[in-house]
């Protein structure tokens, strides 16, 4: 795919100020890896009277039919050869329009911090696609592009030009002409590239119609085709488009009134007849969570022991976390949260940031170091007691991330749920469940074991009684100054966990995976909700009982729709990897595309 932009100057006003506007040195041959290939920016010409920036990209067709399976246009009914044999890597498409948006992201802003005088200046540019697919031909091209001011042509490609009977092709070659703002001509490149194209190589999601509207601000609600467009952009999904409609008229109405739109659209009360509910224990428990998480700055965070997928959820919605991987002995597990986080149809920008993989914490894995935060949430009363020190070791001692939160039920709230009989536990597959003074204890003792500083916090509400339904411990590596991380163990969690593999017989592993049956789909505060309402978030597997003299398989999934802030780019691709430490302790795992 190519792209070119042109514009020329004079002594006063130089051409080559286009390199200050898109943030690229005309001097310099620059590239840019994306999810689908690499992108290429040089300037074939610059000089004061005339500089062209070009954009090369280079699509790998055999990632983007991996990535894409199943949505816009690799997953299109055709045959399976047409999957690798077709016209991505040469006809301007989405893949270019994301191209734009991310390799321009600054330029198509408004943003230019060296000269920001020349961000509201008009520039004559010439622009020109070798190679557009337009669905409705040169006509619809001209009614897309003439209304906002271009002069355009739009020359039809011949099928083959040694066989001129068989007439044009649906592909154009577009020459754009006029005078506006590189922002604006870049904005309208990016909506009106897929719209001609009349297809998507990623999942629209519904923030696309927030993408569609800020590119769109300023002409797209007084253009002549506008439900033409924003139809084409939602790949023609109906509560999408109705909802980009109804916005786009409020913003006419608000612009013919000289109002805010939020004084036209006040007809609802938000405050008015609302009623307070009680917040879910479940809901607290991961706020708790993401409050450290945020504290110290995490970017990349472990969910050890995901089950179906919660809290991976919640890190998602914050931009703060970059690298997100969630860990589960169940695969049983991993399929439901994969399910409910909807990683198929994620936008491109979202899934490069999560992977959920298969994991006994029972065992050392090399794949769980050199992040910053692991989570522990309702996962060590899982565990059998005897196997404790197995996962202390293999976070603590192994994997050292700078931070780990651990929440775990506190036994004496117990007696505050009328429907739990006395002396139970909340749920079937608890091993235990501790008092605050003996899990503090416990942490104390792995925190000095193993180099850390630990301190604690109530989760729910904190009875002056028997103290909060849920406890929460927060370690930080002793010494920690936000940017180092330890790789070492302490010789008392090697003796641990060597002390936890002695005398376990061969059959604790198919133990542990019949354990993980039982709990599918079970609610790990059953009885939390007896009271208010409290719902929670069930953990398969959560806990990882395993036993350590027994190997385990472990698979991942990498979605494959995101996009880098515009469009979405996919990321996905298989690998098989190892992770092997400590004295027999072995974990594998095998990457699948989503």
């Amino acid at each position: 795919m190519f792209l070119t932009i042109t514009t020329t100057g004079s002594a006063d006003r130089p051409a080559t100020d286009l390199g200050f506007l898109l943030h690229k040195h005309p001097d310099k041959a620059q590239q840019f890896s994306t999810s689908h290939g690499t992108a290429h920016v040089l300037y074939p010409e610059a000089d004061a009277q005339r500089c062209t920036a070009a954009l090369l990209l280079e699509v790998d067709p055999i990632a983007l039919v991996r990535r894409s399976r199943g949505k816009g246009r690799g997953g299109a009914p055709d045959s399976a050869l047409g999957q690798y044999v077709n016209d991505r890597p040469y006809a301007a498409s989405s893949l270019l329009a994301v191209a734009l948006r991310s390799v321009f992201a600054s330029a198509m802003k408004g943003q230019c911090t060296a000269r920001p005088e020349l961000v509201a200046q008009t520039l004559p540019l010439r622009i020109e696609v070798p190679v557009l697919p337009a669905r409705g031909g040169s006509a619809l091209v001209r009614k897309l592009f003439e209304p906002l001011g271009w002069g355009v042509q739009a020359e039809p490609l011949p099928l083959d030009e040694t066989f001129p009977e068989w007439g044009d092709s649906r592909y154009v070659r577009l020459v754009l002409e006029g005078e506006c703002r590189l922002a604006e001509a870049l904005r309208h490149l990016y909506v009106l590239l897929p719209v001609l194209d009349d297809a998507k190589h990623y999942w629209v999601a519904p923030d696309e119609v927030d993408k569609l509207l800020r590119a769109g601000e300023g002409w797209l609600e007084s253009h002549p085709e506008q439900r033409v467009i924003v139809g084409r952009y939602l790949a023609r999904r109906s509560s999408l488009t109705r909802q980009a409609m109804e916005r786009l008229e409020l913003e006419r109405l608000a612009e013919s009134d000289d109002v805010a739109a939020e004084e036209i659209d006040n007809a609802v009360d938000e405050e008015a007849d609302t009623e307070e509910k009680p917040v879910p224990l479940a809901v607290r428990r991961r706020e708790a969570i993401l409050a450290v998480l945020r504290s110290v700055k995490a970017a990349r965070v472990l969910d050890l022991g995901c089950g179906q997928g919660q809290l991976v959820g919640a890190l998602l919605k914050e931009g703060q976390f970059t690298e997100i991987v969630g860990v589960d002995v169940s695969m049983r597990a991993l399929h439901e949260a994969r399910r409910r986080l909807r990683l198929e149809r994620m936008t491109e920008r979202q899934s490069e940031r999560v992977r959920l993989v298969q994991g006994s914490l029972a065992y050392t894995d090399s794949r769980l170091k050199g992040y910053d935060a692991a989570v522990l949430s309702e996962v060590v009363e899982h565990v059998d007691p005897a196997r404790l020190p197995a996962l202390e070791y293999a976070v603590f001692g192994a994997a050292r991330p700078r931070t780990v939160v651990v929440t775990t039920p506190n036994v004496e709230y117990n007696v505050r749920w009328e429907s739990l009989p006395a002396g139970r536990v909340r749920h079937a597959d608890h091993r235990f469940e501790w008092t605050r003074e003996e899990f503090r204890q416990w942490a104390r003792e792995v925190a000095a074991r193993h180099g850390y500083e630990v301190s604690f916090g109530p989760v729910g509400p904190d009875d002056p009684e028997v103290g909060p339904p849920t406890q929460l411990a927060h370690f930080r590596m002793a010494g920690e100054d936000g940017g180092s991380r330890e790789n070492g163990s302490s010789h008392e969690g090697s003796r641990s966990r060597e002390g936890s593999r002695s005398g376990e017989d061969s059959d604790s592993h198919e133990g542990s995976r019949s354990r993980e049956g039982s709990r599918s789909g079970e609610d790990s505060d059953s009885h939390e909700g007896s009271r208010s309402g409290e719902g929670s978030d069930s953990r398969e597997g959560s806990g990882s009982p395993e036993g350590t003299g027994s190997r385990e398989n472990g698979e991942s999934w990498t979605n494959s729709s995101s996009e880098d802030s515009a469009g979405s780019e996919d990321s996905a691709g298989s690998e098989d990897s190892a992770g092997s430490e400590g004295s027999g302790a072995l974990t594998t795992g095998k990457e699948v595309a989503a």
